[in-house]
C-alpha cells in the first residue's frame, strides 16, 4: 500500500565522480553462496506471480516495530563509511506499512538504483513479453540494404552456432540468412545504417569524457549489437555502436560499405528479427546493472509515451509514466541509468516502487524482483567482497539493486528478517569518504535487518 505517510527532513548533495566497477559489469556472475538463496528470499517471487487478488504467504512471525527499527538501525546509520548525507527507509513488505523513514523524500543522487524507476516504467508501457524489432529494408540503390534500428540493445553479432552473451537475443546472422533468400542470389555490397528512432545527444548531461565510450557506457543509438559493442565478447564499448552493427551486417553479407542513412519510403521489408522479451531484457538490465540497456530501454519508454526517443524526453516519460502509480520521482532524472552525476530523485521513490511490486496492484513489475541480485549468490551482491565479515550471515536473505559512483553508495531491495518477515529497504548515502567503507557500512545496514527481530 502506497498510501502510508513518509518522514523526510534535511537537503543533501554528491560529490561528483565516476561509476564504480561494480556497476560495469556484463557477464552476469553467479557464485554460489555457502546455501542458496532462502526461501524466504525466493518467497515473493512465487507470490508476485499469483494472480492479483491471491492471498500473500501468511508472515512467518510478528512485524518489526517502528521503534525496534530505529533502535537496530542507530547505531549502523553513524558508521563513518557512510559519511554525512544518508536517506533511509524501510518497510513491512507484508503490511505495506512504513518501519522508519529518514531523509526519504529529499533529493538524493541515486547512481544505479534508478534502474528500479527505468524498470517500472517500461514496464509499465510494455506487456514483460513485448519485443523491439530490427529490420532490414530495401535500400536505394541495386546492392544496397538498410539497417533500421528498432532500439534491441542485446542483437548479436556472434556467429550462427555460437552462443549470445545476453539470453534469447535476436541475431545478426538470421537477419543475413533472411537477406540473402529475399535477395535471391544477388549480391549485397553495402550496409546504410538507419539510427533514426532515437534522436538528441547520444551522451547524457553528466557523463564525462570517459564514460562513452568505456567498459560500462557507450554513445545510445537505436542500432547496436551486443549491448554496444564491436564484437561480442569486447571489453570496452563501441565510440560508434550503430556503424558496429552496420559492419555486423556488412561481415555477415559479404558486404564492403558501411554508412549512416535512412530507408527510402516505402521500402521493402527482407527480414526482421525481434528482441529478447521486455522481462528479459530488464532482469539482464537490474542483475548486471547495465547501464546501456537501462539507456535504451528508457527511450522506448518516451517513444511508447509519444515523445521523442532522447535523454531529456526519457527522463520526463519516466516520471509522468511512474505519477499515476503513485511513484514521486520528480524532474531531477538526467538518464535511465544513474551514471549522471546530475540524477537526482527523492529516496522514497525506490520504496514506492518496491512495495508495489511486491504487493498485488502492479503485478506486470515482477520481473524487478527477478532481476534484483542475492547477497552472496550472483550479481552485483557478490562482487568486491560485499557481504562479509559482519555481513555475511545476511547471504541469501538480501535481494536487492545497488548503486556506486563516486561519493555515492546504495542498495535498494528486498529481505528476510530474523522472524521470517519480509521488509523492503532503501539506503543511499551520497557524500561517502570512499568507496569500500562506504559498500561495507551499507551492507552492515542490510544485515542488521536481517538479523533482527526488531521490535
Amino acid at each position: 500500500m502506497l498510501g502510508v505517510l513518509l518522514l523526510a527532513a534535511g537537503y543533501f548533495g554528491v560529490a561528483g565522480g565516476r561509476q564504480l566497477a561494480a556497476n560495469r559489469a556484463f557477464h552476469p556472475i553467479r557464485v554460489p553462496a555457502a546455501t542458496a538463496p532462502a526461501a524466504e528470499v525466493v518467497g515473493p517471487l512465487s507470490a508476485a506471480t499469483a494472480p492479483v487478488g491471491t492471498p500473500s504467504k501468511p508472515a512467518a512471525g510478528p512485524s518489526p516495530t517502528p521503534a525496534g527499527v530505529a533502535a537496530a538501525l542507530a547505531g549502523p546509520l553513524t558508521a563513518a563509511g557512510l559519511g554525512p548525507s544518508v536517506a533511509a527507509q524501510v518497510f513491512d513488505a507484508q503490511a505495506g506499512t512504513a518501519l522508519f523513514s529518514r531523509r526519504a523524500d529529499q533529493q538524493v543522487a541515486p547512481a544505479s538504483t534508478s534502474k528500479l524507476l527505468t524498470a517500472a516504467a517500461v514496464l509499465t508501457q510494455y506487456r514483460d513479453t513485448d519485443r523491439f524489432s530490427t529490420r532490414v529494408m530495401a535500400g536505394p540503390t541495386p546492392g544496397s540494404v538498410v539497417l533500421v534500428g528498432g532500439g534491441d540493445p542485446t542483437l548479436s553479432a556472434a556467429p550462427a552456432g555460437q552462443s549470445t552473451e545476453y539470453a534469447e537475443a535476436a541475431r545478426v546472422s538470421d537477419l543475413a540468412r533472411a537477406v540473402r533468400t529475399s535477395a535471391g542470389g544477388s549480391p549485397i555490397s553495402q550496409v546504410i545504417v538507419d539510427d533514426s528512432l532515437f534522436t538528441g545527444p547520444a551522451t547524457a548531461p553528466g557523463w564525462a569524457p570517459e564514460d562513452a565510450p568505456s567498459s560500462y557506457a557507450c554513445p545510445i543509438t537505436a542500432t547496436m549489437v551486443d549491448a554496444g559493442r564491436d564484437v561480442p565478447a569486447a571489453a570496452l564499448r563501441s565510440a560508434a555502436p550503430d556503424l558496429a552493427a552496420g559492419q555486423a551486417l556488412a561481415k555477415a553479407l559479404g558486404a564492403g560499405q558501411v554508412s549512416r542513412g535512412s530507408a527510402p519510403s516505402g521500402a521493402r521489408t527482407l527480414a526482421t528479427v525481434r528482441s529478447a522479451p521486455v522481462g528479459v531484457l530488464v532482469e539482464q538490465m537490474l542483475r548486471d546493472s547495465d547501464n546501456v540497456i537501462a539507456e535504451v530501454l528508457a527511450r522506448q519508454v518516451a517513444i511508447a509515451a509519444h515523445q521523442p526517443g532522447s535523454f531529456s524526453a526519457a527522463a520526463a516519460a519516466i516520471s509522468s509514466t511512474l505519477g499515476p502509480a503513485g511513484v514521486t520521482v520528480g524532474s531531477g532524472m538526467r538518464d535511465g541509468s544513474g551514471l549522471s552525476v546530475l540524477d537526482r530523485i527523492p529516496a522514497a521513490a525506490l520504496g514506492q516502487v518496491l512495495l508495489a511490486t511486491t504487493g498485488t496492484g502492479h503485478p506486470q513489475w515482477r520481473p524487478i524482483l527477478s532481476g534484483l541480485s542475492v547477497a552472496g549468490w550472483d550479481g552485483s551482491l557478490v562482487e568486491q567482497g560485499r557481504f562479509t565479515g559482519t555481513a555475511a550471515g545476511a547471504d541469501g536473505a538480501v535481494r536487492a539493486k545497488t548503486g556506486s559512483l563516486t561519493g555515492v553508495s546504495g542498495m535498494a531491495g528486498v529481505l528476510t528478517d530474523a522472524d521470517g518477515r519480509q521488509l523492503i529497504f532503501v539506503f543511499v548515502a551520497d557524500q561517502t569518504p570512499g568507496e569500500a567503507p562506504a559498500r561495507n557500512a551499507i551492507d552492515e545496514l542490510a544485515a542488521t535487518l536481517v538479523r533482527c527481530g526488531c521490535r
